[in-house]
């Protein structure tokens, strides 16, 4: 018995058609082999660590479908008709979920007002009130027929206006809930982000009116989802490499799905146009609140002490938290972005990377980056390999500029010591001296203390000496008594100074 009462009328005939199809979750605490209704998701969706396994199967559920060890999780509509009940895949699946479903309210409205031992039909409905207008004229006169026909127009005359608006009102409304309700279902069941065709994309962004920035990837407009959710879409530029940036984008962030990674919604490919499309960060991009000297655009150490052990914590699940492990080779603080509340988001990943975790070295020519955020080992053969202890350096350097407020390399310092932030800052700490702030707590101090301490562990020269993020992010929440100051960092290896 189908519990979702799903059929339609048909106004030509007196039977019902099925309105939809039910996709059904089941979990089940052993794998299920013999049956072939059962679609494995585990290489769709990231289900939680609970769940043991995780399938699929479309249409109606038998009693005799249950496996023993195995419950439903949860159940999906869907009013595509290209889904055969008899013969489908998890992509067939998917494309349904894209689709949606109908729903109509107008069969219940009807067995409301008009009750029928037989069921109760539209014709029912009409035919029914108009016996109720004889009734009420009491007679089969000429006359009464001519005053129910001139009340029946007089009424349609009013309400159609209303009742056209009001239909237009609901399709709208309908179609906005099914869209909004499809992004919100892949967002919170990490499914893979929408295609959308280039058409869709310029209507988003509204003929790309709205630019927010622009880089040497291409430009960024803002744009509204059709649920009414503000967007961020990346138009990319001629890429490079048979556009391999935007493959390794897709790729990673497709997988990821953490409050400290900048969310996919959707992507686009269109012969040459190829377009991302993000969740929008009203507050934009770090760099502008730690670089700018405007005083109106001012963050409190607190606040970019938060900042930091957001950005910690997203690039750790990059490294730790996903089935392969993600490199991203760019981290810098005009790829942190912030919302609304200054929850920070890493993002930016054309140069980001997919490998296995037990694949700690990476090979020397996947590695890219922007100079002053590299770690040395992309430059030197003799003091490691390549790994995620490259991210943790890059990381390293963008806490100092955000304990800093400024840029780590300053060629217009007045004393030569003072050129290299990480070197002179590293002499005072060292030394046991108080960094010099205008206008913090004593225990703001200690924050920046931390993070610089932090810091430069990250930013050691050879990669063996660096924590992983798990680590750093342990650190900054801990107490600072317990840090040691590492020794001092280099940029190169001392076998470098001797050679040249």
């Amino acid at each position: 018995m189908d519990p979702y009462q799903a059929g339609q009328y048909s106004g030509r005939s007196n039977w019902d058609r099925l309105a939809f199809q039910h996709i059904v979750y089941m979990n089940c605490s052993n794998p299920v082999t013999q049956n072939g209704k059962y679609v494995d998701t585990a290489s769709y969706v990231n289900w939680d660590s609970k769940d043991k396994y995780i399938y699929a199967i479309a249409g109606d559920l038998k009693a005799e479908d249950f496996q023993v060890g195995c419950h439903v999780k949860l159940v999906a509509l869907t009013s595509w008709w290209g889904l055969d009940t008899n013969n489908y895949s998890y992509s067939a699946m998917h494309t349904g979920l894209v689709y949606g479903f109908e729903i109509s309210w107008m069969r219940l409205i009807c067995e409301q007002h008009c009750p029928s031992k037989h069921g109760c039909y539209y014709y029912n409905c009409f035919f029914d009130s108009v016996s109720q207008e004889l009734n009420y004229w009491d007679g089969d006169s000429l006359g009464s027929l001519i005053m129910l026909i001139m009340l029946w127009a007089w009424k349609i005359l009013l309400t159609m206006p209303l009742f056209i608006v009001i239909l237009t009102c609901k399709w709208r409304k309908r179609h906005l809930s099914m869209f909004e309700s499809i992004e919100n279902y892949l967002e919170q069941n990490n499914l893979m982000p929408i295609r959308y065709s280039y058409k869709e994309v310029k209507k988003m962004a509204g003929g790309f009116k709205d630019k927010l920035g622009e880089g040497g990837y291409g430009s960024v407009f803002k744009g509204k989802l059709r649920s009414g959710s503000c967007v961020a879409i990346k138009m990319l530029g001629k890429s490079k490499g048979n556009g391999q940036d935007f493959i390794s984008e897709v790729a990673t962030i497709g997988r990821t799905y953490h409050q400290n990674i900048v969310q996919l919604i959707g992507f686009c490919v269109h012969g040459s146009k190829r377009a991302l499309v993000y969740e929008f960060m009203p507050n934009g991009s770090l760099d502008k609140f730690i670089f700018s000297k405007d005083e109106s655009i001012h963050l409190s150490y607190d606040r970019i002490y938060n900042i930091s052990i957001g950005v910690a914590r997203g690039i750790a699940y990059l490294h730790y938290g996903c089935e392969m492990q993600i490199l991203h080779f760019d981290i810098k603080p005009h790829n942190i972005l912030l919302d609304e509340n200054f929850t920070p988001k890493v993002s930016d990943f054309g140069l980001a990377k997919l490998y296995p975790i037990d694949n700690s070295i990476v090979p020397r020519t996947a590695a890219r980056g922007t100079i002053g955020y590299m770690a040395p080992e992309l430059f030197y053969n003799n003091i490691g390999g390549i790994s995620h202890k490259a991210d943790v350096y890059s990381y390293g350097m963008l806490l100092m500029e955000m304990a800093g407020k400024r840029k780590n390399l300053n060629p217009h310092a007045e004393r030569s010591s003072q050129l290299f932030f990480p070197f002179w800052i590293y002499n005072h700490i060292r030394d046991g001296e108080d960094i010099e702030m205008e206008d913090v707590t004593e225990e703001e101090k200690k924050m920046v203390k931390k993070m610089i301490i932090v810091a430069l562990w990250c930013i050691q020269l050879k990669p063996n000496d660096r924590p992983s993020m798990n680590e750093v992010v342990e650190m900054l929440e801990g107490d600072i008594e317990n840090l040691e100051i590492p020794p001092k960092p280099t940029l190169y290896p001392s076998e470098t100074i001797t050679k040249n």
